[in-house]
């Protein structure tokens, strides 16, 4: 096991009815004004909306509100977001949503500090320095990013899809309670159980060491994910198998499971960036059209690891049957596996390869994801 700093500052208020204390745990961080920032509305229609707004009265905080988050969410949005907090000089930023909201959310804190464009930070032109404080309400188990320091946004005129990483971005406290996340639908269940897989075995895969505990942890995520899932989808109101999902899905990507590894990279997410930016894929469904062909191509450079996926996972001695069994269970599940599910046309492979490489080669991983590897990789979906 490598050396390494395990530092994560976010402060999870987990369980039922958590959400009524929001403005609490914004006065206790002495902050008066704050963004509120959601989606399409569904958090009015549900009751959610009121209960943040009453809360935040009780508590004396100010507000302004930013809504129209989109699930590939779009930098011209976050940029509004900016506008409203330099203009009417708010000191922090809630999001109350599913990983898009709080994306967006962290990326306006990080813009609303520094005099230049946002974007700067995601194509490695600046890096960040401060950030406004960020909380969350979360409403959908996938990203984990209410307790990372992670974010993704698309820049809706150039179809990038870039993402930006920083412990100042962490939230101070994001509130869980699964009995929000009961009405998510079949379909976005199923991409989430998707993405929380995605984040646990793309370190798990192309890390040059990893540590046996580190592979216990990701596997027993990933069966869990799957058990928890096939729950749900029979019966969307089971609290336990609701907390159990919501409470993996942030151990997927908190930094815990990469802690003492080395050499992992996230080509699976890299090559998934540029299906939602390009045909506006919900990222769920990407990742599961990717994985199964990545792992295809990818299975000799770690063959120990495929086999002990396989067998961990599955019981399977082959590894080729685990990465087949994998691709079962998306299917098995609802989830698309080919570029064909979600209308992807076999002649748009090489405009993704391009993009989906300009990606791999800001995370520093192009050398082997070129743009004939990927169409390689896709050429399996």
């Amino acid at each position: 096991m490598n050396d390494f700093m395990y530092h994560n500052p976010t402060k999870i208020e987990f369980g039922r009815e958590k959400e009524n204390n929001i403005g609490q745990y914004i006065k206790e961080a002495n902050i008066e004004s704050i963004l509120l920032v959601y989606g399409s509305g569904s958090i009015k229609k549900n009751g959610l909306y009121e209960k943040i707004i009453a809360s935040l009265k009780t508590n004396g905080i100010s507000y302004e509100e930013l809504d129209g988050v989109v699930s590939n969410p779009l930098l011209s949005r976050v940029n509004d977001g900016i506008k409203i907090i330099k203009e009417k000089k708010i000191q922090a930023v809630l999001g109350v949503g599913g990983g898009s909201v709080a994306d967006s959310a962290k990326a306006i804190a990080a813009g609303a500090k520094y005099d230049g464009d946002v974007w700067d930070f995601f194509i490695h032109k600046a890096e960040i320095t401060e950030a406004l404080p960020v909380f969350t309400v979360m409403t959908l188990a996938a990203t984990a990013s209410e307790m990372n320091g992670n974010a993704v946004v698309m820049n809706d005129e150039t179809k990038q899809k870039y993402a930006i990483a920083s412990i100042l971005i962490n939230p101070v406290v994001s509130v869980v309670n699964p009995e929000l996340m009961a009405t998510v639908s079949r379909e976005y269940l199923v991409y989430s159980a998707v993405d929380i897989i995605a984040h646990s075995i793309e370190v798990y895969f192309t890390a040059t060491l990893h540590p046996n505990f580190n592979s216990r942890i990701v596997e027993s995520i990933i069966k869990t994910v799957m058990e928890t899932t096939e729950v749900l989808l029979e019966n969307p109101n089971d609290y336990e198998a609701r907390a159990e999902f919501a409470w993996i899905a942030i151990q997927a990507l908190n930094g815990l499971t990469p802690a003492g590894t080395e050499g992992g990279s996230f080509p699976n997410h890299m090559i998934e960036h540029s299906l939602s930016a390009l045909y506006n894929v919900a990222h769920g469904a990407g990742l599961s059209v990717v994985i199964p062909a990545w792992m295809k191509w990818y299975e000799n450079q770690n063959p120990k690891q495929f086999k002990r996926f396989a067998k961990e996972i599955f019981n399977e001695e082959d590894s080729s049957k685990g990465i087949e069994k994998l691709e079962e269970w998306f299917a098995k599940i609802g989830a698309p596996v080919s570029l064909a599910d979600v209308n992807i046309p076999r002649d748009g492979i090489v405009e993704l390869a391009i993009n989906a490489n300009a990606t791999a080669s800001m995370w520093g991983i192009g050398e082997m994801y070129t743009v004939d590897a990927i169409v390689n990789i896709l050429e399996k979906a």
